[in-house]
């Protein structure tokens, strides 16, 4: 249980909680086991008045009527505290659930690009929901039945054993072998439920692709093949249920076996007690039989909590796998007041994907005013939303430093340094919310007015009140309801409502006609007189009218210099620019 001892720190956080709830779980089984003497004293009254020991009638009668409310009252008090006692237990388990949660997510936002790149997001899913569900269980319903169990056993085989102590020791004889059973069969269970949950996985995934992609499925004529391989799927789901349905199928069978092995050692043994004197009230052999049927289901209970110990040690493992992941880019420094004063440099600046090994940039150097526009051009794959990312401190450098104000990036914290930076990257992400409220994310508080002013300046407002329910639109998930252009402009007014003070375009025009192109650079150009702008574009439109553009080929800077100097050297740039205006002209 190794793993599990991640756990202890919400069971000290909690212990008042769980400490009340051990005395409820006490007092509860001493008022349980009341019953069973209860009843049995009753017998044993009948008895004596049959043997003529008790002539009384009335007075057997009053006795019985007083045992009655006794066991009455004694029952509503042992559930009552029950209650409380599940209140107790299960509630914790809920608050360890909550902030085990809210540790994982918590770790999930520091971790660096690169360990989301390196695992999918149903594994990490799985191991937010699935698997803190299987630790909740263990923090919850198997402590609570533990502690249940044991406070039962100690206080019901004490009773026992100072009654009957040889016939206790023959009726709790069948019940380790139950425990062990269950224990067996639990296991077989567990391993059965973890086959059928990846099927069910498996179901999951391919009916969400199938969904997802409809427009591919229908354009391409293959709702066929892909029929047939949910059928498939779904036929091995159905053969694996089954094949665990035979084996849950065993499990109260086998503890009803048990239940009756354990009443006819108890008639059999207790009754040749009571026939050879050794035992003197019949009562007790009543007492006796309740107290297994008592003890039984708890006993049954050790197996399943230890398959439930079981599910959560490997869970707890798998959530510890990704809690002591250590992010790449951390802080080394408290908050601080930042305002970008003069330049944003990068000296000799290299970095490779640490994923794929790819060199993105090779000793690149440039310095950029404050208030100036930057514009970087190049191919596919030269490094140019590379560049964006580590001034984003998305990534750090393999080797050189990047300085904001003669300030190295890693002196300023993070959440100072992105609090100034608006990011619009290239594959433009939405929210499943209204318009506005993807808006907002971008500034919690903005009006109504900064909302049209950032979505003019982002040439969409006219598309946004064309819509029926206007800026309270709801989006489908990633922003499917909307056009690949529309969804690029709202995310550039997204980011120009945050008034950052350093904007980050990444080729976030490229789903966007010539015309609204030109005239949303336009804007951004005028905006950028007062914000320092980054624009990453393959179309020399959009970044003509920058202070200084770089052009990159396979990470390295060629070319340095404005629209004007860059086409009067005939350079990479000029051939770049004669073939887009020809794919223009034609």
């Amino acid at each position: 249980m190794k793993s599990l001892k991640h756990i202890n720190t919400y069971f000290s956080k909690y212990k008042v909680r769980l400490i009340l709830g051990l005395f409820i779980a006490i007092g509860s089984r001493i008022f349980a086991v009341a019953v069973p003497k209860l009843v049995g004293d009753s017998v044993s009254i009948v008895e004596q008045y049959q043997k003529g020991l008790v002539t009384d009638l009335s007075e057997v009668r009053h006795q019985l009527i007083l045992n009655i409310v006794l066991i009455i009252g004694v029952a509503l008090a042992a559930g009552f505290l029950m209650f409380l006692m599940r209140q107790t237990f299960i509630v914790v388990s809920r608050f360890i659930e909550f902030d085990l949660k809210n540790e994982i997510y918590n770790h999930y936002q520091k971790l660096s690009l690169s360990f989301y790149k390196s695992n999918r997001t149903g594994d990490l899913m799985s191991r937010i929901s699935e698997d803190v569900m299987k630790v909740r269980m263990y923090a919850g319903p198997a402590l609570m039945y533990s502690v249940n169990t044991i406070t039962l056993f100690i206080i019901c085989l004490f009773y026992m054993s100072s009654v009957a102590p040889k016939l206790t020791l023959y009726t709790v004889a069948p019940l380790p072998f139950l425990s062990i059973a269950i224990y067996f069969l639990s296991v077989a269970i567990n391993k059965r439920t973890t086959v059928v949950q990846e099927y069910l996985s498996k179901l999951t995934s391919v009916t969400q692709e199938a969904f997802s992609g409809i427009s591919v499925v229908k354009a391409y004529g293959i709702q066929k093949s892909t029929q047939q391989n949910f059928d498939q799927i779904a036929a091995e789901h159905k053969e694996k249920s089954i094949h665990l349905a035979s084996v849950q199928a065993l499990f109260f069978p086998l503890m009803v076996l048990l239940i009756g092995a354990s009443n006819v050692i108890v008639i059999y043994v207790g009754g040749q007690q009571y026939i050879d004197g050794e035992i003197k009230d019949f009562g007790i052999l009543v007492q006796f039989i309740i107290y297994v049927n008592m003890l039984t289901w708890p006993v049954a209970t050790v197996g399943w909590v230890s398959s439930i110990v079981q599910q959560a040690e490997a869970s707890q493992k798998r959530i510890n796998e990704f809690l002591d992941t250590t992010p790449e880019i951390t802080d080394s420094v408290e908050k601080e007041s930042f305002k970008l004063n003069n330049t944003i440099r990068f000296d000799n600046v290299s970095f490779t994907y640490p994923d794929t090994g790819i060199e993105a940039l090779k000793k690149v150097s440039f310095t950029l005013q404050k208030g100036k526009t930057l514009g970087i051009v190049g191919n596919t794959g030269s490094g140019k939303s590379t560049l964006l990312e580590l001034l984003a401190r998305l990534y750090d450098p393999t080797s050189g430093v990047i300085y904001i104000d003669d300030v190295p990036l890693k002196n300023i914290s993070l959440e100072t340094l992105r609090s100034k930076i608006g990011f619009v990257p290239q594959d433009a992400f939405l929210f499943s919310d209204t318009i506005a409220n993807n808006l907002r994310f971008g500034k919690e508080n903005a009006t109504d007015k900064e909302l049209i002013e950032a979505t003019e300046l982002a040439s969409v407002h006219h598309n946004i009140i064309n819509f029926k329910n206007g800026y309270n639109t709801l989006l489908g998930e990633r922003g499917v309801t909307l056009s690949g252009g529309q969804k690029q402009r709202v995310s550039i007014a997204r980011t120009v409502i945050k008034k950052p003070e350093i904007l980050l375009l990444d080729d976030c025009l490229s789903a966007v006609d010539t015309e609204t192109e030109e005239q949303i650079v336009a804007n951004i150009n005028n905006l950028a007189e007062e914000k320092t702008a980054l624009i990453v574009s393959h179309r020399i439109s959009s970044v003509q009218n920058a202070d200084l553009i770089l052009v990159l080929e396979e990470g390295k800077l060629i070319q340095t210099g404005t629209d004007a100097a860059l086409k009067a050297a005939n350079g990479y740039y000029q051939k770049l620019y004669d073939k887009q205006l020809k794919q223009k002209d034609f």
